[in-house]
């Protein structure tokens, strides 16, 4: 975990599975820390570190209901996220492209497609 005054951004906050996790219970519903803690095998210690990363990235929204404090995931920040991994797409589709020309488009010398034959 970061020092107490460094932010985390959103790269940090979901490379962690546990951290993954709780974004995809908060996107269905507002928690309270007791219920989102009985989901995992760990402290409710630990649970709160991990939301406060997710809060310092802005991808979980903390309420006071009376003396308890429910979370809910706020996907905007995963735009960021999104905009950098758009990049990259074209890489993969370039590459996929690729594979299906080669797939569709390569013959033996016999005439028979490239599925037809042992690599």
């Amino acid at each position: 975990m970061a020092a107490p005054s460094e932010k985390h951004d959103v790269f940090q906050a979901i490379a962690d599975p546990t951290r993954r996790k709780l974004l995809h219970m908060l996107a269905e519903e507002e928690m309270a820390v007791t219920v989102i803690s009985g989901h995992f095998p760990m402290s409710r210690t630990a649970v709160s570190k991990h939301l406060r990363v997710l809060s310092d990235a802005g991808l979980v929204r903390e309420r006071k209901v009376g003396r308890e404090t429910r979370y809910r995931m706020d996907p905007d920040p995963l735009l960021e996220l999104k905009r950098w991994l758009n990049y990259y797409e074209r890489f993969w589709e370039n590459k996929l492209t690729a594979l299906k020309r080669f797939v569709e488009n390569d013959e033996d010398d016999n005439g028979r497609a490239a599925e037809d034959t042992k690599i």
